[in-house]
């Protein structure tokens, strides 16, 4: 069965929750110093090689797209993401070791290449930034890769990173009301063109924050 019809009957109900707008706070915290907390707690992170989440996922692109829960979890370099659907109880795994990534529970048996996100975009026509999904999703700046460009970022008014723009995507945060010092995003908006990757964080795991 395709990936896509197994994720799609519940993509409208996860899109319309995703459908709020970003705050547009005016800044409080200088920009400096929010730039400083932000240098801070990406050295803080980077330095947590086994982390992870739990929560919910939708992606589209175009007209196709799909839902479900999903499950990270990294470790250095290397990563596992197990993806279901609650409706037919369908699901798939995304695994990446020693620069070979794996693509399991998909029609045609088993899918292995170099490029994860190459490998998802051959199987299911999404667009998936993997390679900087890992660091966008805890709230950081992606590495820059070729000639590309530093990260575009905004802060809110506690100096916290409410909005970035690389590599071509755009990226909304909204974080936890009484989010700490090492709180992380609770909810993540990636857009590109027709390609959307939302995700609602629901817990985060050992060495990922609070």
């Amino acid at each position: 069965m395709s990936v896509k019809i197994v994720f799609v009957a519940a993509l409208a109900l996860l899109l319309a929750a995703c459908a709020t707008q970003r705050p547009r706070a005016l800044p409080q915290v200088p920009a400096a110093q929010a730039e400083q907390m932000q240098a801070q707690r990406e050295q803080v992170l980077r330095a947590q090689k086994q982390w992870g989440f739990s929560g919910r996922v939708a992606v589209s692109n175009g007209k196709d797209g799909g839902s479900g829960r999903i499950d990270w979890r990294q470790d250095g370099a290397d990563f596992s993401v197990q993806l279901g659907a609650p409706v037919t109880r369908q699901s798939w795994r995304l695994s990446e070791a020693h620069g070979v990534a794996t693509l399991d529970g998909l029609e045609g048996g088993t899918r292995r290449g170099r490029d994860a996100s190459l490998l998802v975009r051959q199987a299911t026509g999404w667009e998936i930034p993997l390679a900087q999904l890992s660091d966008w999703v805890r709230g950081l700046r992606g590495k820059p890769v070729g000639g590309e460009g530093a990260a575009q970022v905004e802060y809110d008014a506690q100096g916290r990173l409410v909005h970035m723009q690389q590599a071509g995507w755009s990226i909304d945060y909204q974080w936890p009301q009484a989010a700490g010092d090492g709180a992380l995003p609770r909810r993540v908006d990636a857009v590109r063109g027709q390609a959307k990757v939302k995700l609602l964080v629901d817990q985060w795991q050992a060495g990922a924050g609070q």
